[in-house]
């Protein structure tokens, strides 16, 4: 009976674990219009004039899109070739 309780207890702690890993990744992939793109960790709200458009962290580019990766940390946006914290 004890070694139940165990098994029971190993299963709710391991299902626990599992599902605090799962739902902590809330990446995106934001382009902008002149095709720089780049992977942001955190849900921004970008103002209309900065010209970007926020995609899931799984999106691609399809072949022949003129886009390029730009990362970059912190929270801003590429503007004309440089970032532009905001």
């Amino acid at each position: 009976m004890k070694t139940l309780g165990t098994m029971m207890f190993a299963a709710v702690m391991g299902a626990g674990a599992l599902a605090i890993t799962s739902t902590g990744a809330s990446a995106r992939v934001v382009c902008n219009d002149e095709g720089d793109c780049w992977h942001v960790k955190t849900d921004y709200q970008y103002r209309p004039e900065f010209h970007v458009t926020v995609h899931p962290d799984d999106w691609r580019w399809k072949e022949g899109d003129s886009y390029r990766w730009h990362e970059h940390e912190g929270r801003g946006y590429w503007n004309h070739g440089a970032w532009t914290d905001f």
